[in-house]
C-alpha cells in the first residue's frame, strides 16, 4: 500500500506543470537576451482564456491579448517595459525592440502556448518576412496557420506594432505582406 500511494504522489509530481522560462530578445537584432520566468498561475490565466475561445477567430483575438500579457509580464522583469510601437519611438532606451527581437520572441511566447496544448485552433509556424520590392526583408513577424485552412489561413501576429504589453496585432499573412498593419 505505502509503495502504491508513493508511486501515485510520484507520478503526479511529474505530470505537474511549473513555471517556465522563455528568452526573449531586445537590443535590435536579437543583440541581447533576458531569460524570463512565466509562473503558472499566469500561464494558467493564458490557459483559461483561450480555453474559453469557440473558434479560430476567437483564439486569435484572445491570442493578440494573450501575447500582449506576456510581454507585459517580461517588462515586470526586464527592460522590454521601455519598448515603443516601431523603431523610433523608443530612442536610445535600454530594452528597445524592433521587428527580429520581436518575431523571433513572439514566436518562442506562441511555441510556449502550442507545447502546453493551448493553441486549440492553430499552430505556430517560422517567422516570415515581408520585402523591399519582392528582394529585400524590411520587416519580420512571428506566424500561425489555422488547422482547418491550411496555408490560405495563415496570420502574422506581429507585437512591433504596439508599445510593450498591449495587445498584438494579427493581420492575415497575404495582406500583411502586401504592407497592411498601423502606421508606426
Amino acid at each position: 500500500m505505502r509503495w502504491g500511494l508513493l508511486a501515485l504522489c510520484l507520478s503526479l509530481a511529474a505530470t505537474a506543470r511549473a513555471d517556465e522560462t522563455v528568452t526573449v530578445c531586445h537590443g535590435y537584432g536579437c543583440l541581447a537576451q533576458a531569460g524570463i520566468r512565466y509562473s503558472e498561475g499566469q500561464l494558467g490565466s493564458i490557459r483559461r482564456m483561450l480555453f474559453a475561445t469557440v473558434d479560430a477567430e476567437n483564439e486569435r483575438k484572445t491570442l493578440a491579448n494573450a501575447v500582449g500579457l506576456l510581454y507585459g509580464w517580461a517588462g515586470d522583469q526586464s527592460d522590454i517595459y521601455n519598448d515603443r510601437g516601431g523603431n523610433y519611438a523608443d530612442e536610445n532606451v535600454p530594452g528597445k525592440m524592433d521587428c527580429i527581437d520581436h518575431s523571433t520572441s513572439t514566436t518562442r511566447l506562441l511555441r510556449l502556448l502550442e507545447n502546453r496544448g493551448y493553441l486549440r485552433w492553430h499552430r505556430v509556424l517560422e517567422p516570415e518576412s515581408r520585402n523591399f520590392a519582392g528582394l529585400i526583408p524590411v520587416h519580420w513577424s512571428a506566424v500561425i496557420e489555422e488547422l482547418e485552412a491550411g496555408e490560405a489561413g495563415r496570420f502574422v501576429v506581429d507585437s512591433w506594432f504596439v508599445d510593450n504589453g498591449f495587445p498584438a496585432v494579427i493581420l492575415p499573412l497575404n495582406e500583411w505582406k502586401k504592407g497592411a498593419g498601423p502606421d508606426v
